[in-house]
């Protein structure tokens, strides 16, 4: 028995203890975990629910104050004093000391009907006023910004955050900006901007005491965030979730669970009626499943406790089953090194166990018997095999009778046969390879000059065969018969119809790790037909045993079965020549031949 046997009959113990694992303790942490999971599921979809009703109430509280600010404007465009200075400021003789004084007392007296942090007019047109927005406490050419130039054209409300540097306020502000016109007629006179500051804001936009790490979120539709409860720290900035940003620009409110920095978050968000706006709480599920978190504790106290107990129960059943199976193992390695005479202790198990005892012990008895057999019939075998081996034709025979009838035409002046049986014995010599698949590039192109000879001596033309093969690749291992086939085919259904213009060039090189052989010829070309039968799958011999391109299918089949699909003849016949690429592994030089 080898040692891997023995490593897999030692093994066995392991394999108890992985299925009793299996049996006992995953269904155990199976539940623990399903139980852990629904009641992180309870507390999360409680939570939601909580969350939901919490932004929802926000919504209306927030919907509500901004409707009302709305009004408190209003309140103040329609002032009959607000409207009469306005409308004075755009006379070219205007008193602007008087307008300064006037607009600034009124602006003091309607501070408080205002729920903002404070109230801004302008009017509409800067140019004319140039003493009274320097007395403004703004910065220097506020006028020409952006959001000033849109709210002097725009009709609607427009909305506008002011971050530290764009204003003299030194948080975060965010601001309603209203164009106004004249009560009886269309005329734009001025702007008037309210500014909401996170003092304002926080009363509708704060975290709930029961939703530990909670944040809230005032954001457009788009993700820029106008508010945000953790110190204005992303205000101005996009909310750092791609999926939150294309949610929210979609549905109009929801409860889910998203990854956002890396951190499980519930996310729930609602959207404000008044402006569109979107009002988001983002809380930690961490913080959520923390009270959870000493359940789970006690409940791995509990599971160590478990196991150590199974483990105990484990051990002493893999014992009791398994001790005695190393002794079955032991056993057999004696066996293995030709011992016989022994036994095993008699068991009187009546378990599978004591069968496998008893039956051990009648096997040795046996094996000896076994092997005498074996031996007799290794033996009446090799007798066999040299019997038939004496019958068998040695091809050496045949080939030392050709030389004899080259040396007798030699001896009779008769050259033509001479040459002819040489290079025949030489074709059968390479062709047999001494029963070798592995030749070499060198002995190939010997097997191919002599075929040649054979050719041109039967039909009595000269065959032009050209042959330039690097010296690098001679004497690499290569497949014996393959160039051969080639050549046959190309003087057979190439030039043989030309023999006199007709030329064979074949070539070899190496190219990376293949040996590439190349034959050209300028014959009659391979019909289409042909090319397509080569590049079907191979056929039953009948079907195909009256075709063109036998040796060359057999060639391409050799190839591919011995290399793979990447080793196949590439043929390329116009109707006027031939061309054929033969790839050839390099391969490991043990299958070289030596020549001789």
């Amino acid at each position: 028995m080898s040692s891997y046997s023995m490593q897999q009959a030692a093994s066995l113990r392991n394999k108890v203890i992985a299925m009793f694992f299996l049996i006992i303790i995953v269904p155990f942490l199976l539940f623990a975990y399903y139980a852990h999971i629904k009641s992180v599921e309870g507390i999360s979809n409680a939570n939601a629910s909580f969350s939901m009703d919490y932004m929802l109430q926000s919504k209306r509280n927030l919907d509500q104050y901004l409707n009302q600010l709305n009004d408190q404007i209003n309140g103040i465009i329609g002032n009959v004093k607000f409207q009469s200075l306005m409308e004075q400021s755009m006379k070219p003789t205007i008193d602007e000391s008087a307008f300064i004084s006037g607009m600034t007392l009124l602006l003091d007296q309607n501070r408080s009907s205002v729920d903002a942090f404070r109230v801004r007019a302008f009017p509409i047109n800067p140019s004319q006023h140039p003493l009274y927005y320097r007395t403004l406490d703004e910065p220097q050419g506020f006028t020409e910004s952006a959001w000033f130039r849109s709210a002097q054209t725009t009709v609607t409300p427009i909305w506008h955050l002011f971050m530290p540097g764009e204003s003299t306020y030194f948080r975060p502000m965010l601001s309603k900006i209203k164009r106004f016109t004249g009560l009886n007629d269309q005329i734009p006179r001025g702007i008037v901007i309210a500014d909401l500051t996170e003092d304002q804001l926080k009363r509708y936009i704060t975290p709930s005491q029961r939703m530990k790490g909670q944040r809230m979120f005032l954001t457009t539709r788009s993700g820029q965030v106008l508010y945000d409860s953790k110190d204005n720290e992303l205000t101005g900035k996009l909310i750092h979730s791609a999926p939150l940003i294309q949610s929210i620009g979609t549905t109009p409110q929801k409860a889910e669970t998203l990854t956002i920095d890396g951190e499980k978050q519930l996310v729930t968000y609602v959207r404000l009626d008044s402006e569109g706006w979107m009002l988001i709480s983002t809380t930690p599920l961490e913080q959520l499943t923390h009270p959870i978190q000493e359940m789970d504790n006690l409940l791995v106290l509990f599971l160590v406790i478990y196991l150590l107990c199974c483990i105990g129960v484990i051990f002493y059943m893999t014992v009791y089953f398994t001790a005695p199976l190393h002794r079955l193992v032991r056993s057999m390695r004696k066996l293995e090194q030709g011992e016989f005479q022994f036994g095993l202790p008699q068991s009187d198990r009546r378990d599978e166990i004591g069968w496998l005892y008893r039956g051990f012990n009648s096997m040795t008895g046996k094996i000896q018997q076994l092997l005498d057999q074996s031996t007799q019939a290794e033996r009446a075998k090799k007798e066999l095999e040299f019997q038939v081996l004496s019958h068998q034709i040695n091809p050496h025979f045949l080939y030392n009778t050709l030389e004899s009838i080259r040396w007798k035409a030699e001896y009779h002046n008769m050259t033509d046969i001479s040459e002819m049986v040489s290079s025949l014995g030489n074709l059968l010599r390479l062709s047999l390879n001494q029963g070798k698949e592995i030749t070499t590039v060198s002995r190939e192109i010997e097997q191919v000059k002599a075929y040649v000879r054979i050719e041109q001596a039967r039909l009595g033309n000269p065959v032009r065969v050209l042959i330039s093969i690097d010296d690098e690749v001679l004497h690499a291992p290569f497949l014996r018969l393959l160039l051969q086939p080639l050549v046959e085919n190309a003087i057979h259904h190439g030039i043989r119809s030309n023999p006199e213009k007709g030329k064979i060039m074949l070539t070899g090189r190496r190219e990376g790790g293949d040996i590439v052989i190349e034959l050209n010829d300028n014959g009659a070309g391979i019909p289409d037909a042909v090319l397509q039968e080569l590049s079907l799958p191979e056929q039953p011999k009948r079907a195909r045993s009256k075709r063109r391109g036998v040796g060359l299918r057999n060639v391409n089949d050799r190839l591919r079965l011995s290399y793979g699909e990447a080793y196949t003849l590439q043929i390329e016949s116009s109707g006027n020549g031939t061309r054929i690429v033969l790839r050839h592994p390099i391969i490991e030089a043990e299958g070289e031949q030596q020549s001789g």
